[in-house]
């Protein structure tokens, strides 16, 4: 796979632009990205186990790679929830896969949404990482809108190497992360 022109981006610009601006004075000091992990919780699968394969035809074509099974850790009596049962699917992605990922997160899919005004400034651990959740997963490009049958959410986790918010904030803007103004 070539290197997308988010990773070009990070390497030539970014790196100096975040060198300069956090006052760093090694390259290794400048927070990178990690992984990013896509995640579907499928409560429902209880009920209906073919949910998992629709769920995962649909998570394989989204990330273009296979996604793993989520099972349960422990059982829910008032859920008729089992240890072992399947509960959602997830798959992360690395490298080169993940620049294109989040190039076409960033510049296709979050415009697409509708009444899109940006992405919330808090959603951060604390440590630099970044959780966004989608209502649909259907604002993807690679789904086709007569094919999907049921409308799910789907959770990206951007997974840096900042030591702070602050610093994970400054990496995403500077990726082009479409933050919202206003401060929400």
């Amino acid at each position: 796979m070539a290197r997308s022109e988010l990773q070009e981006n990070y390497r030539a610009k970014v790196v100096p632009a975040l060198m300069k601006k956090m006052g760093y004075v090694n390259i290794m000091q400048v927070p990178r990205l990690e992984k990013v992990t896509l995640n579907i919780g499928l409560g429902e699968a209880i009920a209906n186990p073919k949910v998992l394969e629709s769920a995962e035809k649909d998570l394989s074509a989204i990330s273009g790679q296979h996604p793993v099974i989520t099972r349960s850790k422990r059982s829910i009596a008032a859920f008729r929830l089992r240890t072992g049962m399947p509960v959602g699917i997830m798959v992360t992605l690395r490298g080169d896969r993940m620049f294109h990922f989040l190039n076409k997160l960033i510049n296709i899919v979050l415009p697409r949404i509708r009444e899109f005004s940006g992405i919330s400034r808090h959603s951060f651990d604390g440590r630099g990482n970044y959780s966004l959740g989608l209502k649909e997963q259907i604002v993807f490009p690679e789904l086709e809108y007569d094919k999907v049958d049921k409308i799910k959410g789907l959770e990206v986790s951007i997974v840096t190497t900042a030591n702070n918010d602050d610093e994970g904030r400054e990496l995403l803007a500077a990726l082009g992360m479409p933050f919202s103004k206003d401060g929400e």
